[in-house]
């Protein structure tokens, strides 16, 4: 399977379980990777027979922006199953750290991996609290 990837999106959110991470943005910087079949594309040149890349930028920073989630790893499996969702991908791999989270380091963060097959799961489980 073909891999589709952006790198380094870097957005601000309300993101923590301190109070003081309540009342101010953060910095999160995700790296998204799409499993995809783009030959199809390869041989149309076409932008229609492909993962729009941009349109996929720009829902995510959206979704990240207007989020209040507590836990990296819950606005981590809401990006994955956003893209799965909204895109139609087969696969997505989803890595999201928080820089500065953690004194002495770089940044601390998730990775996660989810299919079709955890979107339908995901559903049941989290009932009327699905991705935005």
């Amino acid at each position: 399977m073909d891999k589709i990837f952006i790198h380094a999106l870097k957005t601000e959110a309300i993101i923590g379980i301190f109070d003081w991470e309540r009342q101010v943005k953060q910095t999160v910087i995700v790296d998204i990777e799409f499993g995809a079949d783009v030959r199809k594309a390869a041989l149309s040149d076409s932008i229609e027979d492909t993962l729009n890349y941009k349109r996929v930028a720009k829902r995510v920073l959206a979704f990240i922006e207007a989020s209040r989630f507590h836990l990296v790893e819950t606005l981590t499996e809401n990006i994955a199953m956003l893209i799965i969702d909204e895109f139609g991908v087969a696969t997505v791999r989803v890595a999201l750290s928080k820089p500065g989270a953690i004194r002495s380091s770089r940044d601390v963060g998730i990775i996660v991996e989810r299919d079709r097959d955890d979107l339908a799961a995901w559903r049941r489980l989290s009932g009327p609290q699905s991705a935005q």
